[in-house]
């Protein structure tokens, strides 16, 4: 058995107020996940370990360790993993951006980048100008939010298209001057967090026949829309209703209001948003001390951070319980239709959702991976009962409502021959009503589905954060960031690496290639970290030629299949980065770093457009570094000269407008 001892306030390659703002310092309490259930550090060492791919002097470093008992055989000749072929892949010819520390969107030679929206920016038609030293929540609720993630675009013809934004959370402490935190700040400061939060609908419009986009700014904008933490939704699926969503305000458990700390996402195959709400449960204040559900999912028991109790009593759960339950849901949005509705769907559970990607099961029907972003928290899959039929709208609409939802557990008996190196299956959990959990309600186990998943003998994983399916090989891509406040005390035999400071690319690949088998085999083409370190692994290929990587959280394809990967907290020295990488071919495993962020930031919401000429990125929290502040600010980042950092949404172009990586 693992042990797990308490962990530190701070660690990482993340500024402590990322942490405080994005999660709530989540390493710095207790881990959620107290079971015994198999973890995928300790499988993975031994699958690893017997094929011969680590040498002795670190055995079991899946990222970074240190230190073993008993030895291995030296690293072997890599053997083909389950994606190896030698189809062409998508040739890739730039010269790599080298790590630094600028402030600046750095980009290889002969590209360009620029700003597309920025925190700020008018979204509705009547939104005023961005005013930092002026902001209401009134504006705020009408211009484009902080801290962009997700990011989708729906094409409207050749140069018109709608961009869909996530707005993950909010730093009063870059927002406003003079912030030391929730208990003091003014209500109207809290309303103006409250409106950041959500996401935008906004039209952008190409430059030209370049890849760049840009933002509209005139006529009527009809399909612009903001959704904040205030926003009407409604809830759908076999939880809805349940006594376990009721409240005071809603006491027909129907009728939630407002999303928060959205994540990822993805996009459903009739053109409507998913996006991911992920750690809400900072958003809370003086939750139960002694019951388990709330234990599960971190609840606060304090009085601590934004205080959106101060103006919204419902944030109280010593007053209001269920509210919180009413959060960590996928919510569902179209992004044509502004005056619809969201819809959190409940049939796909409740956590800290980092994505929903979805795919076409070989007989029709939906599927949509997620991962559950704490450490040591699960892999969750969807499968629909009823077909997807392309026109048939009303029909596909109701996809998300009824299926069954299942838990990842993996195994470690990988081939001989090294084609995989390990299995799985997909624990069911819940079929529409019916629950498949001992002592659970189908309603429980949507409500509080880690405790359903524990029961199922999930796997625990380190961070799974975006999840996506290779729409050329198949391959289903999971980025584990890292969980780096192992400790060294913690190590056994089993289980050798103190901290998985730098992350891995988990391949899943489904029994006969299909995304509704049960049944799948694994590899890890992508062990995260300096490429000299010998623990690091990049498919097999000449570690001298390839960037170095910390931390991936965000996963993408190009219509060529290359896997792109952003980065989020590098543990290396060096600015955060998105990559790009072949998986199948003869330069598979060939990483390359495409870009950097600026100073203090994050990349987010990788996205190739389909006609492949343009990269867009979310640039999250430009400048949060430690002592930054409004009036010493550490990054000026999009606007330059004394200005105050914006998130903002950037695209990359090649000059000449050649196909991106080409």
């Amino acid at each position: 058995m693992t042990k797990f001892l308490p962990l530190i306030s701070h660690k990482g390659g993340r500024s402590a107020l990322t942490c405080q703002f994005r999660c709530g310092n989540a390493c710095a309490h207790p881990v959620a996940n107290a079971s015994d259930n198999p973890y995928f550090g300790d499988i993975a060492t031994q699958a690893l370990s017997r094929r011969g791919m680590l040498r002795a002097s670190a055995l079991g470093a899946v990222v970074v360790g240190t230190g073993v008992a008993g030895a291995v055989p030296a690293m072997a000749d890599p053997e083909p993993a389950q994606s190896q072929g030698w189809g062409r892949g998508g040739r890739l010819t730039f010269t790599p951006v080298p790590p630094n520390k600028d402030d600046v969107l750095s980009v290889p030679s002969g590209y360009l980048s620029a700003a597309v929206v920025r925190w700020g920016d008018p979204v509705l038609p009547d939104a005023p100008a961005f005013d930092f030293d002026n902001q209401t929540a009134e504006a705020q609720a009408r211009q484009f939010g902080y801290n962009c993630d997700f990011v989708t675009v729906f094409p409207m013809g050749h140069s018109r298209a709608l961009m869909w934004v996530n707005h993950e959370y909010s730093d009063e402490n870059l927002m406003f001057r003079g912030y030391t935190g929730g208990a003091a700040a003014t209500e109207e400061q809290i309303r103006i967090g409250l409106a950041a939060h959500g996401g935008s609908v906004v039209e952008i419009e190409r430059a030209g026949r370049t890849g760049q986009w840009k933002l509209v700014t005139k006529g009527r904008r009809r399909y612009n829309r903001r959704i904040t933490a205030q926003t009407p939704m409604r809830f759908s699926g076999p939880a809805a209703g349940s006594d376990l969503l009721k409240t005071a305000a809603d006491p027909e458990g129907r009728t939630p209001v407002g999303m928060l700390n959205n994540c990822a996402g993805g996009t459903t195959p009739w053109g409507t948003v998913l996006t991911a709400e992920e750690n809400f449960n900072q958003y809370f204040v003086l939750g139960s001390a002694t019951d388990p559900n709330a234990k599960r999912y971190s609840l606060p028991t304090g009085t601590a951070g934004r205080r959106f109790d101060r103006v919204e009593e419902r944030f109280d759960l010593s007053k209001h319980p269920n509210e919180a339950n009413r959060f960590g849901w996928i919510v569902e949005i179209d992004p044509f239709d502004p005056d619809s509705t969201p819809i959190k769907r409940t049939a796909l559970g409740r956590f800290a959702h980092e994505a929903a990607t979805t795919t076409i099961a070989k007989d029709g029907r939906l599927v949509a991976y997620m991962g559950d972003d704490t450490r040591f928290e699960y892999i969750y899959k969807f499968v629909s009962k009823n077909r997807y039929i392309p026109g048939h709208d009303r029909h596909n609409r109701t996809l998300l409502d009824e299926g069954t939802l299942y838990v990842a557990v993996f195994t470690g008996d990988g081939a001989e021959d090294g084609l995989h190196d390990g299995t799985g299956e997909w624990k069911k959990l819940v079929s529409g009503d019916v629950s498949d959990v001992e002592g659970m309600t189908a309603e429980e186990v949507l409500v509080f589905t880690r405790v359903a998943a524990d029961k199922k003998g999930a796997t625990r994983m380190d961070r799974p954060e975006d999840i996506e399916r290779n729409p050329v090989t198949g391959g289903v891509f999971v980025a584990l960031t890292n969980n780096s406040n192992r400790t060294a005390a913690e190590v056994d035999e089993a289980n050798p690496r103190p901290s998985n400071k730098h992350g891995h690319v988990l391949e899943i690949m489904e029994h006969r290639n299909d995304a509704a088998a049960t049944t799948f085999t694994w590899s890890l083409p992508l062990i995260c970290g300096d490429p000299n370190d010998p623990t690091t692994y990049f498919a097999g290929f000449d570690k001298t030629k390839v960037s170095p990587i910390s931390c991936p959280d965000n996963v993408a394809f190009d219509g060529d299949g290359n896997l792109w990967i952003s980065t989020d907290g590098n543990q290396l020295g060096s600015n955060d980065g998105l990559f790009v990488m072949p998986v199948q071919g003869r330069e598979r495993g060939y990483l390359r770093q495409f870009l950097t962020v600026p100073l203090g930031a994050e990349t987010c919401g990788p996205l190739i457009s389909q006609d492949q000429r343009s990269v867009f990125v979310a640039v999250q929290h430009p400048g949060e570094l430690a002592g930054a502040n409004p009036d010493a600010p550490a990054s000026h980042w999009p606007d330059g000269g004394s200005s105050q950092p914006r998130p903002s949404v950037a695209v990359v172009w090649h000059s000449q407008g050649k196909k991106i990586g080409a």
